[in-house]
């Protein structure tokens, strides 16, 4: 039996502890820091990579790593400099999602679609810039940034706010040292997550995120508002192209390079005219895909994960789905993503069943409650056996819970059904 470690406390890393669990191969599943709605939680954090390295050595545990920051710092150099098992990319990797500007540069080098782009540290000159150029343009934080670092501009005005902001301001810290201003490519976007060995990448199910915070896709971004899977954006054939054209050359030219690519990497897709731009990288699972993309997926997770630290992916079958649709929608407190209550309690939790799942993030136990902890809260997740059904499944069981600032959007899924 092996045994599991989960770094992370969100809706992500409950719903891979989830899906992990459930293999007859796992022993006990351990979250750090893990959440209110986890089980076996340490109390170690996600970025205390020695405190995990010595408890995933004391207890005999594969460590799974969900969230960037832990990636960024280098935890899985650290690791197998111990000689520990650990799934997710090196530091020099997850430079695809924790710089901006390397990650275009890369791009731009290896001849990956993506966005025309210019990159400054002086403020001064990126606003000069900024007022040259035509619009919509998008401003976007070098470094890190907890899915808020990038700011879509209308005119030259919103542009130099945003420049202020980020460079002037430091809204985001060390993440705001450089900016990058770069044409919006207007389109339909959806996620591409497939799962890496450094040698081959195998494909996830496709889905489809909602980052901003209001209804109709109004108002600022977020971590994620909710997300579904599949998404008919992604046909076979748009598939088979991002497939070759993305995922497949991101892997191969990352090897190239001397940074063999393991874990999952997800691709931000906005498709134009037919064509996949890659609008960001993350070296990660995402937040809320996550969720539906576990409740649907039919293979042992850990046999993907294990094959993938150890460089055999392509011994194993494609991965396999239930022909479903599944929903996540994001339970917010009023006020993210900006100022939010916390220690609001949280009711009607009702116990999981075949259709719905409750993924907690921002939650915590104290006497026998759960409380609300962060900005997301929980991620409510159904399954249906077309979209519309799994939207109401999802909405029904969201109906059930109750705090007093939950909020959430009303309309995720929904324009999965009309784009095309």
């Amino acid at each position: 039996m092996i045994n599991i470690l989960v770094v992370g406390s969100g809706g992500r890393e409950h719903a891979l502890g989830w899906k992990l669990a459930s293999s007859p191969k796992v022993g006990i599943v351990y979250h750090a820091p893990g959440n209110g709605g986890t089980a076996n939680n340490v109390d170690i954090g996600a970025e205390e990579i020695e405190r995990l390295a010595q408890f995933a050595s004391d207890n005999d545990c594969l460590t799974v790593v969900g969230p960037e920051v832990p990636l960024a710092a280098g935890i899985v150099d650290s690791f197998e400099k111990k000689g520990l098992e650990i799934f997710g990319p090196t530091r020099q990797a997850a430079q695809l999602e924790s710089s901006k500007v390397w990650a275009k540069n890369f791009m731009k080098r290896n001849g990956i679609l993506t966005a025309r782009f210019e990159i400054f540290d002086d403020a001064s000159k990126a606003k000069e810039y900024a007022k040259s150029v035509g619009y919509p343009l998008v401003v976007k934080a070098d470094g890190l940034a907890a899915g808020k670092g990038v700011i879509v501009c209308d005119d030259a005005n919103d542009a130099v706010s945003a420049i202020d902001k980020i460079l002037v301001e430091k809204s985001f810290g060390n993440a705001g040292l450089r900016v990058i201003l770069e044409e919006r490519i207007d389109g339909v976007e959806a996620s591409y997550i497939a799962i890496s060995d450094g040698n081959v990448a195998y494909p996830m199910a496709t889905s489809q995120d909602h980052k901003r915070i209001y209804d109709d896709d109004k108002g600022p971004n977020t971590g994620g508002m909710g997300a579904y899977s599949p998404t008919s954006i992604i046909g076979k054939s748009l598939g088979a192209q991002i497939q070759k054209d993305v995922i497949e050359k991101t892997v191969s030219s990352m090897r190239k390079e001397g940074i063999p690519f393991k874990g999952f990497l997800y691709a931000g897709i906005m498709v134009r005219d037919g064509k996949p731009y890659v609008l960001e990288f993350n070296a990660r699972m995402g937040d809320p895909e996550c969720q539906p993309i576990m409740v649907r997926m039919e293979s042992d997770l850990v046999d993907y994960i294990q094959a993938s630290i150890r460089g055999t992916l392509s011994s194993l079958p494609q991965i396999s789905w239930k022909d479903q649709s599944a929903v996540c929608v994001v339970l917010a407190s009023r006020g993210y993503p900006d100022s939010y209550p916390k220690d609001e309690e949280i009711t009607g939790l009702d116990a999981n069943d075949e259709i719905s799942h409750v993924f907690h993030a921002g939650t915590r136990r104290a006497n026998g409650k759960v409380l609300t902890n962060g900005g997301r809260v929980l991620g409510v997740t159904a399954t249906g056996d077309t979209l519309q059904g799994a939207i109401s499944n999802a909405y029904d069981r969201v109906e059930r819970i109750s705090w007093p600032s939950k909020y959430c959007r009303t309309d995720i899924g929904k324009k999965g059904s009309w784009i095309w």
